[in-house]
């Protein structure tokens, strides 16, 4: 692969450690690299999530984010806490200020939460080296704030994340260049691993004989692209380490966009009648982002978990309608027909619900035989502009009403939890 004209910039990613657990720790003085906490979603149920945990608490206690509350051993070292959303995010945009002082705005883009992209192009006379202005960030965060990070660092924005995920997490900092692709990516197995692949793609690929990202390097490129499309081509290119998007712009291409939601029911939804009040809930936050993006889509997705002790497996089932769509009965009609055609009637406990296979809002055909199309597009705006005005409770379906519904008490946490 000829790297000549490809980009070559100084990109670091960096991520906070344990971010949750981290802002925990400096709101209650303690320290996060020596005390085992976790934050827990919820004190009330013994199958919680821990959202975060610190380092102390996954190597003496074997606990980690992913784990449930029932999991957590009974030690008086142990300290838990529930979740305070507000000021996690307060804590984000703090520590995207910080680095503010550092670089322009511009070249700062904030991936999630706990994690951002810096453009250090271009500051060596002010900061010394980009790896010199990485650090000296690095422990201006941790000397303001006691939070841990970890950085990569990259020509581009790809491989500043696989540095950092494939190296960094573990001794805190490392740069990567093209000429490293070959001994330090190629090896990665499973390919899930790497940043991009999910588990779906690594079976995928597995199917054609490719086990490591250096097999996705050296395939055919018209093979990949005839099975995968235009995914084929960055899934070849991105084992290459190239990745020609401008900074600041999604790392994968749209065709990867989707909308969606998970919820875990806070108790068990025995009947088809209980759970389409929560499909509905579901389908209604969906399509109000789907129509401010303003897109619409053809693929819905029903997902359904069983409770624990049922002695049936979930489904995951997908349904393609041949007119886009941005309204909510459309997909909330598509999720019943899904549910009721693999619904176990067993007691479910977790739903899932996305859609795919997006296109411009802009794109909808007008419908000779669907007169009131229109006014319900624009009824759907509206509704959206009402809840944004004056708060997602503004404006709910009497369902949600009711002692099956979720919607009021969910709109008022941050990120599904407790603000």
């Amino acid at each position: 692969m000829n790297y000549e004209n490809m980009p070559n910039k100084s990109i670091m990613c960096i991520d906070m450690k344990c971010f949750y657990a981290s802002c925990i720790a400096m709101l209650e003085g303690l320290d996060v690299l020596q005390e085992p906490i976790a934050v827990i979603g919820n004190f009330h149920q013994p199958g919680s999530i821990v959202l975060a945990a610190s380092s102390m608490m996954k190597e003496k206690f074997k606990i980690k984010t992913g784990n449930r509350r029932y999991e957590i051993p009974k030690h008086p070292d142990i300290k838990l806490f529930e979740p305070k959303m507000s000021f996690f995010l307060e804590m984000s945009m703090a520590i995207t200020r910080l680095i503010a002082r550092y670089v322009p705005a511009k070249a700062i883009h904030v991936y999630s939460v706990d994690e951002s992209f810096v453009d250090l192009t271009g500051t060596e006379k002010l900061w010394g080296s980009p790896e010199q202005a990485a650090k000296e960030i690095q422990n201006a965060i941790y000397t303001q704030f006691r939070i841990p990070s970890a950085i990569g660092m990259g020509p581009n924005m790809l491989m500043a994340k696989l540095a950092l995920d494939l190296d960094a997490k573990k001794s805190g900092f490392a740069k990567w260049s093209y000429e490293d692709i070959p001994q330090k990516l190629w090896s990665v197995r499973p390919l899930s691993e790497m940043w991009g692949i999910g588990k779906q793609m690594e079976a995928n690929l597995n199917a054609m004989g490719i086990l490591t990202v250096g097999g996705l390097a050296q395939a055919n490129l018209k093979e990949l692209e005839k099975r995968f499309g235009i995914m084929g081509n960055q899934l070849y290119h991105h084992a290459w380490g190239i990745d020609l998007s401008t900074f600041g712009e999604p790392l994968v291409t749209n065709s990867a966009l989707s909308f969606g939601k998970g919820q875990m029911l806070m108790k068990d939804y025995h009947t088809r009648k209980d759970i389409a009040v929560v499909l509905l809930e579901m389908c209604e936050d969906i399509m109000k982002r789907t129509r401010e993006a303003g897109y619409v889509g053809r693929t819905i997705t029903l997902g359904l978990s069983y409770s624990r002790n049922a002695m049936t497996k979930g489904f995951h089932r997908s349904k393609t309608i041949h007119v886009p769509t941005g309204e909510t009965l459309v997909m909330y009609n598509v999720c019943l027909d899904l549910l009721d055609q693999y619904f176990a009637g067993e007691p479910a406990r977790q739903l899932s619900v996305r859609l795919t296979n997006l296109e411009p809002e802009k794109s909808i055909q007008l419908d000779l035989f669907d007169e009131r199309k229109a006014q319900r597009q624009v009824i759907g705006h509206t509704m959206d502009a009402i809840r944004n005005k004056f708060g997602a409770n503004a404006l709910l379906r009497a369902v949600s009403y009711t002692n099956v519904g979720t919607a009021i008490k969910r709109n008022r946490l941050v990120g599904g939890h407790l603000a």
